[in-house]
């Protein structure tokens, strides 16, 4: 699937209604007067998109997200060794229509049961969530951080950034600037991040945080800061000096 093809967004398949029961007899039209039966209608049939809602019992129609992703998960490290980012970090699952979304996020365990020094990432196929990888080097991350662990359903934030991600409802169509998403799991803060390809395209940039801003739904007195990473190598720290904030 070509990463320009239309698909719909998981947030308008989630909210259509639910097909009708599988009980329910549906009643087959006639033909009509001087179209002999097995003929021009089954053309007609033959052209017809299927999708799931054209059948009671038929679930297994699939509807294909714009762009494939990849799910990766950062174990926590043991004791005191320290071992390379890559030894931590491990591929799980790729996926590209929205029944496959739900099939693995109603299967893993919630952000809020992860251990701590852990993370979920789940970014377009291809790219490894990491600063080096060349469709990222240039470019930086929104941040949300979260203090007071009380106060937050990490649970609700994560799923409502996943859905923005996959969905394609946090950047203008073409802009092309998500790259993936991240929650962190720590013993003092959760923090949730997107991952952007550039850096300066400050038009774009801003208007994707305030959209990440909106699916958190935080007050006016919280905000987001946006970082590139390779200020974040500079600096020697995950949580370099912010370029712009929402």
């Amino acid at each position: 699937m070509s990463d320009t093809e239309s698909a719909p967004a998981v947030t308008d398949i989630v909210n259509e209604k639910e097909p009708a029961p599988a009980d329910v007899v549906i009643e087959e039209s006639a033909p009509t007067e001087g179209s002999p039966a097995g003929t021009e209608n089954e053309v007609d049939d033959e052209n017809k998109t299927s999708t799931v809602f054209d059948s009671p019992i038929d679930f297994t129609v699939k509807h294909p997200l714009r762009h494939n992703w990849t799910l990766w998960y950062t174990k926590p490290q043991h004791g005191g060794s320290k071992s390379d980012w890559g030894d931590q970090l491990k591929e799980v699952i790729d996926f590209d229509s929205v029944e496959e979304f739900w099939g693995i996020y109603n299967n893993i365990p919630k952000a809020s049961e992860l251990p701590q020094k852990s993370d979920y990432h789940l970014f377009k196929k291809s790219v490894r969530p990491e600063w080096e990888d060349v469709q990222n080097e240039n470019g930086g991350k929104w941040a949300y951080q979260c203090r007071d662990k009380r106060q937050v359903d990490i649970d609700d934030l994560w799923l409502n950034t996943l859905l923005g991600a996959v969905g394609e409802t946090l950047e203008d169509e073409g802009d092309n600037e998500i790259m993936g998403v991240v929650v962190t799991i720590r013993k003092a803060h959760y923090r949730i991040s997107i991952w952007t390809r550039t850096a300066n395209n400050e038009k774009a940039l801003l208007a994707i945080g305030h959209r990440f801003k909106e699916l958190l739904k935080l007050p006016p007195s919280e905000q987001v800061d946006f970082s590139s990473h390779k200020d974040a190598a500079t600096s020697g720290s995950s949580r370099a000096k912010p370029r712009f904030s929402a």
